[in-house]
């Protein structure tokens, strides 16, 4: 059974890939995206996560 996922953002370093075990194909890889929202108290905030 296949997922079908959509991320975006920047991709911090190489995908890794591995197997379980059992033969089941894994790969890992970090994802950073920035968001800007405006404060409680009025100031416009960016952020990197």
């Amino acid at each position: 059974m296949y997922h079908t996922i959509i991320i975006v953002g920047n991709v911090g370093k190489d995908p890794e890939m591995r197997y379980t075990p059992s033969g089941q194909a894994v790969t890992s890889f970090s994802v950073a995206t920035s968001r800007q929202y405006t404060s409680g108290n009025g100031e416009q905030v960016k952020e990197t996560i």
